[in-house]
Formats: structure tokens, C-alpha cells, sequence
């Protein structure tokens, strides 16, 4: 998967956040297609394998039965991470709808990131590296409190990763299984995530 940069008369140094998110908001993305704004510029990311919206369903399926009342899981929710003035659309984030419900609806801002109870990213080709240090680091600083990373190109096999517990912008622990095994996610979830069913 490839990852473009939008087009924009000024150049790189010259624009501010506001500019990058009034220009993230009037964008006419293609469907399937996600705009993320990270390094001071607009990316457009292709849509994925079919191996990857698999993966997706099935995690959106055990997330159903193990979210708390009141919070929804979306898949193409923008998120802020205001200390660092990115914004990206995560494969999967449970959000009080509170929020979602809350928002304007004049306005197709990104909610803020530190009101995710749980990010999920599942990687493509392309973006693995991404996922695995940027966003990584990113979701640490919003702070998100539990990051899944499903990484499917992970160079000793495809992996499952949740991160807890972001303390000064870096994840105090991680629990790294291979497809196959299970993932205890922590409070306020339940239940044990079978990755046995995840194509790779």
C-alpha cells in the first residue's frame, strides 16, 4: 500500500496546523480512502487488503460483546492528537458516543484522541512501519490508553500487540502474541481475543 501526499499551493514549511485541518476538512477522499494529517501534510491512504477488512470484522464482532454500555466502536473516525497536531483515522476506535453523538454537526472536526478508550490498527504492506513506531508513539502522547496493533507483517510471523498504561508519552507495557493466541483485553473490556480466526 502507498501513501500520497496531497497537494497544496504553499509549501511544506509554510503551513500551519489550521491551514492543514481547514484543507482536511474540504477534501472529496474517494471511497474506501482515508486523509491522515501527520509531519506537517496530508496523507491519503489507500483502501486495504481484503485480508485486513477480515481482520477488522472479526475484531469489530468480539468488541461488540466485550465494549462498555454506552461506547461504539467506529472505523472511520478521525482522531486529534493535540500535543502533536496529528490526525489520523484509525481501522477501529471504541469512543464514549457521547462524543460522536455531541459533535457538531456543521463542522467534520476529528475528535479528540484522548477520549478513545481503545485504538486498533491493523497493518498493510505499506504502512507497517507507521503503525509500528509513529503512531505508536503518537497514541502514547494523545494518550490513548490501550493501542492493539495487528501487525500481519511482522518479520517473525503475524502478531497481535496491546499496549497499556501511556506514562510520558511511552507505553509501560506490551503484550506481543502470535495469531493463534489470545489477547486479554484489560479494563473496562472483557473477555479474551482469539486471533486463531485472523487470515494473514
Amino acid at each position: 500500500m502507498t501513501a500520497a501526499m496531497a497537494e497544496h499551493d504553499q509549501p511544506l514549511t509554510a503551513r500551519p496546523w489550521a491551514y492543514l485541518l481547514e484543507t482536511w476538512r474540504g477534501l472529496d477522499v474517494p471511497e474506501g480512502w482515508r486523509a491522515e494529517i501527520d509531519e506537517g501534510r496530508i496523507v491519503l491512504v489507500p483502501p486495504p487488503h481484503p485480508h485486513h477488512n477480515a481482520i477488522a470484522d472479526e475484531l469489530q464482532e468480539f468488541l461488540y460483546g466485550a465494549k462498555p454500555a454506552a461506547t461504539g466502536i467506529y472505523q472511520t473516525l478521525g482522531i486529534l492528537i493535540a500535543p502533536l497536531d496529528k490526525l489520523y483515522v484509525p481501522d477501529l476506535v471504541v469512543m464514549p458516543k457521547r462524543f460522536v453523538v455531541d459533535a457538531d454537526p456543521a463542522v467534520a472536526d476529528p475528535l479528540d484522541a484522548a477520549e478513545a478508550l481503545l485504538v486498533v490498527e491493523i497493518t498493510s504492506k505499506g504502512n507497517a512501519r507507521e503503525d509500528r513506531t509513529r503512531k505508536l508513539w503518537a497514541y502514547a502522547h494523545a494518550p490513548v490508553p490501550a493501542y492493539l496493533l495487528i501487525d500481519r507483517f511482522d518479520e517473525h510471523g503475524p502478531t497481535s500487540t496491546l499496549f497499556t498504561e501511556p506514562q510520558n508519552g511511552a507505553y509501560k507495557h506490551a503484550d506481543r502474541v502470535p495469531f493463534g493466541e489470545t489477547v486479554v483485553l484489560p479494563e473496562p473490556f472483557g473477555g479474551q481475543l482469539d486471533t486463531a480466526r485472523f487470515p494473514h
